[in-house]
């Protein structure tokens, strides 16, 4: 119980921070007239599209679900992923991200270390996807030199977060694969580090362990690797158009390309675990308007706050829908999430 006090607070004091520097000299009213200058018929064609990112997830996900199970639903995909944002964005920790394996282990009758595996191999590639966009952004400069007037600061985060990124992905991806080709070397490793703990709590962590090796099967076939890393170029591919679509909707366009860098940097703010990724994503969305593009604060303030709740609203409420349907709680979804955590 102290743990997880401790823990809120903790999370509590970093939403606050990154909030503070979010909304640090902002002017309310100015940032309330560049909102009221919006292309509505274009705003409301990006409401309608907001889950695409969950469409374009779930057929990535299927293609590592099938190596355990054929004929995986694809309502049952979408589900998982929209079930898991919305636990995301309401609860803090990122539970989402645990919950959204176990949802749909649940409905599909399939492992849940495998479904868990399948999960982190999609963080792995996203983290990958994206720094390689950002590479290809950051090798070009010689092209868009003149006409993005981004200065040498806003160069040195990008390469900085960059360098961050890609070795966390590469940390997981390397120890992933190390759990799958070396595995029971691996698991001897582990099951050492858990003698600490009760029998019963270590057996089912070893366990886990070993079914999630298996989510990693995919990993032996370069075909398969190839044909994920492109499914994951056009999940990332699809979130730049939403943003690009926004940015022209309230008559900001920047170029589709150009938005490279800003999500890599919104994915960066994202994965700090704070509820509904308030904070993280915000202040790292005002960093790259401001320095990228070179925004006015109060825009890039007002911006950043209306994509993120339509993209917090639109998916709690498909969310919602899809949980009223099965008479689940949210409640309910958060105490399996702990449960499984314990």
């Amino acid at each position: 119980m102290k743990k997880n006090v401790v823990r809120l607070a903790f999370i509590f004091l970093l939403t606050l921070v990154f909030l503070y520097f979010f909304s640090k000299n902002v002017h309310w009213k100015d940032a309330v007239r560049y909102l009221s200058n919006v292309n509505l018929p274009l705003f409301i064609l990006l409401i309608a599209i907001t889950p695409i990112h969950l469409l374009s997830r779930a057929i990535r996900w299927m293609f590592l679900l099938r190596h355990e199970k054929k004929g995986v639903k694809f309502y049952n995909a979408f589900a998982g992923n929209a079930v898991g944002f919305t636990v995301t964005m309401i609860f803090p920790g990122r539970l989402g991200e645990l919950i959204k394996p176990l949802y749909l282990a649940r409905k599909e009758n399939m492992k849940t270390g495998f479904v868990i595996g399948t999960v982190v191999v999609e963080r792995i590639f996203d983290m990958f996807t994206m720094c390689f966009l950002l590479g290809v952004f950051l090798l070009a400069k010689p092209l868009y030199a003149s006409s993005l007037k981004a200065g040498e600061g806003a160069f040195a985060n990008l390469y900085r977060w960059g360098f961050v990124g890609l070795g966390f992905a590469s940390f997981l991806a390397l120890f992933s694969a190390a759990l799958y080709i070396f595995k029971e070397k691996m698991l001897r490793v582990i099951a050492f580090f858990l003698k600490p703990f009760p029998q019963k709590i270590s057996v089912k962590i070893l366990e886990l362990f070993r079914e999630f090796s298996e989510g990693l099967r995919f990993f032996t076939s370069l075909r398969d690797v190839l044909i994920y890393a492109l499914l994951s170029q056009m999940v990332w591919l699809s979130i730049i158009f939403y943003y690009w679509l926004f940015f022209i909707s309230f008559r900001s366009p920047i170029s589709y390309f150009f938005l490279f860098p800003y999500v890599f940097l919104t994915m960066v703010g994202a994965s700090i675990p704070t509820p509904g990724m308030i904070g993280g994503f915000h202040a790292f969305s005002r960093l790259g308007l401001t320095t990228l593009f070179g925004m006015d604060p109060n825009m890039a303030w007002g911006l950043t706050i209306v994509v993120h709740l339509v993209q917090l609203v639109m998916t709690c409420l498909l969310g919602y829908a899809i949980l009223w349907k099965e008479g689940v709680t949210l409640f309910q979804l958060k105490k399996l999430g702990e449960n499984a955590q314990t």
